[in-house]
């Protein structure tokens, strides 16, 4: 295998043949290539895209490049729920404990951020001693006891796809669908699920900002399950503005906790009950996708999810003190407001501008080694829709990185557009891809 000729036939529009994709994968997984080679292959890759048999493929390569996982032993049900990345898309926090709750094994296995979005492992690593990194054993031991398990990819699961997702994030080859697709489902197969409800983001603030674009993963992603004999449901949900009212890892995790505690965050809630409600139907707990919505509500009202979500994260080794009284977490070094120039209504507050302050706040990286600021981010008084009067806060920028701050509240501001007549929010769930 000659790595210089797979590079310069995939960036000359070549298909590659499964073997040459096993064979340059695997030898990049063994320490045989340098970043160097495999950074010119994925972006090759991100502009001459693979065929659906050479990302069929490469998904493939990455699921065998470890173990998947045995669950038989765990007798309900399990669902996992996947996004593929957006700005303040916290929904897992939420979804995980719901359905979990209601009797499905729920063996949610997730990544850190990449580029402008947010990722679910740097939000529960915000939770002070919250233990992500858990063995197989551990993974299946939690399903067993609490329905749940929420950790980064193990060792043994798909270890390429950890190789090649640190880089992509570094490389500006995220917004591919081949690449998309293969890291996600290798990652979901090879943790041993039945079913998987995917939320497919659209929108500035997504990697696919197109709605065209977001069908074609949304579809890619459910053919791949489905070809493995998973159950699979897709969803597509606009990104265009924040989801939420929070962007950055605490203050994310803090308005889950809110939300679970029976706070009523519209758009984020409306994204987060059609999820566990389409998990509920994959799982057989309910007839309807209505029903599973509404099995939803009820636990929240109930406050079996709250409880679910504390037992979960006191198995993982966190300190859940923080999370029952929010007042105990370390307050940010510095923080600026952003008021509104003059009066008006909020028209569009541009999801991909927030996602990049919020990175430059300390909320995500610029490079592989970056520390993240659990503290860093941003907190929106208003949301698009929402009448403002001139000097009225609009959002509250926070960082320990004094250098950062107004250069992103500056942004911040440019992100934010009025208008004079009041404009009605859009429906964050689009559409149901079948």
């Amino acid at each position: 295998m000659n790595p210089v000729e797979l590079i310069r036939k995939k960036r000359d529009g070549g298909e590659l043949s499964k073997s040459e994709i096993d064979s340059f994968f695997r030898a990049y997984l063994g320490g045989k290539l340098p970043d160097y080679q495999m950074s010119a292959m994925l972006m090759a890759i991100y502009f001459r895209s693979l065929s659906d048999v050479e990302t069929a493929a490469l998904c493939r390569t990455m699921v065998e490049s470890g173990t998947v996982m045995d669950l038989s032993t765990i007798d309900v049900p399990k669902i996992d729920k996947h996004s593929t990345g957006g700005v303040g898309d916290k929904t897992s926090l939420i979804i995980a404990p719901i359905v979990s709750s209601l009797g499905v094994a729920v063996p949610m296995i997730s990544g850190r951020g990449l580029g402008h979005t947010g990722g679910t492992l740097d939000k529960l690593n915000s939770i002070p001693n919250f233990n992500v990194n858990l063995s197989d054993a551990k993974y299946v031991s939690m399903l067993k006891k609490h329905h749940c398990a929420l950790i980064g990819q193990t060792k043994s699961l798909a270890p390429l796809d950890k190789l090649l997702y640190a880089l992509r994030d570094v490389t500006a080859t995220i917004e591919s669908i081949p690449l998309i697709a293969s890291s996600i489902m290798s990652k979901k197969i090879a943790s041993g699920l039945d079913g998987l409800v995917l939320d497919v983001k659209t929108g500035v603030g997504a990697f696919m900002q197109s709605l065209e674009q977001s069908r074609k993963l949304a579809k890619t992603l459910v053919e791949i399950g489905e070809s493995y004999g998973k159950r699979v449901k897709a969803f597509i949900t606009d990104m265009n503005e924040p989801l939420g009212f929070a962007v950055g890892n605490w203050l994310e995790v803090k308005e889950c906790v809110e939300c679970l505690q029976g706070k009523d965050v519209p758009d984020l809630m409306r994204v987060s009950l059609t999820l566990s409600g389409a998990m509920l139907l994959l799982a057989d707990k309910c007839k309807t996708l209505d029903e599973g919505i509404e099995m939803s509500k009820e636990c929240l009202r109930t406050g079996a999810a709250f409880e679910k979500f504390l037992a979960i994260a006191a198995a993982q080794g966190a300190d859940t003190a923080p999370l029952r009284d929010l007042s105990k977490y370390p307050e940010p070094k510095h923080h600026e407001t952003i008021v509104a120039d003059s009066s008006g209504y909020i028209s569009h507050i541009n999801a991909l501008e927030v996602g990049l302050a919020a990175v430059s706040l300390g909320a995500g990286r610029h490079k592989k080694e970056d520390v993240i600021d659990p503290k860093a981010g941003i907190l929106f008084a208003k949301k698009v829709g929402d009448r403002v009067d001139k000097g009225e806060v609009i959002a509250t920028v926070f960082t320990d990185k004094e250098q950062a701050i107004h250069s992103s509240a500056e942004r911040i501001r440019l992100a934010v557009s009025l208008s004079s007549a009041p404009l009605d929010p859009m429906d964050k769930v689009l559409e149901e891809v079948k």
